[in-house]
């Protein structure tokens, strides 16, 4: 297996390979979106790794982009190479496609997210 030295990376992006995402073109939004990062020459600042179900189902296929912690929803070859040059390359989020951000109190759904709520995880009781 590789060991890649980061150092100098700006973006990681998970890319969810759960069953629920590749039922939904998971791997070809993943092939598009590191496409677009080799075309663009991209590959030193940005890191993509593939994960397993990140828990947003029926959002599938899931993207995530750190630092800024934002999750998009159905995203399909041509959203991923949006995500790429509108985002990565340009610094602007796909607004119609975030399903979470991340500020100072933690993740939020932007007002207009047409997204599934979810469930809550359940809140532990102190002993």
């Amino acid at each position: 297996m590789t060991t890649w030295n980061l150092k100098g990376t700006k973006h990681h992006v998970l890319i969810c390979n759960g069953s629920s995402c590749m039922r939904k073109g998971g791997e070809e939004a993943t092939q598009a979106i590191r496409n677009e990062i080799a075309n663009l020459d991209l590959d030193t600042v940005i890191h993509t790794t593939r994960t397993r179900c990140n828990g947003r189902c029926k959002d599938a296929p899931v993207v995530i982009v750190y630092p800024e912690g934002t999750w998009y929803k159905e995203v399909t070859p041509e959203v991923g190479s949006k995500i790429v040059q509108q985002h990565l390359a340009g610094g602007r989020a796909l607004e119609d496609y975030v399903i979470y951000e991340y500020d100072q109190d933690g993740f939020i759904a932007p007002e207009k997210t047409e997204c599934t709520v979810g469930v809550s995880k359940p809140l532990k009781r102190s002993i």
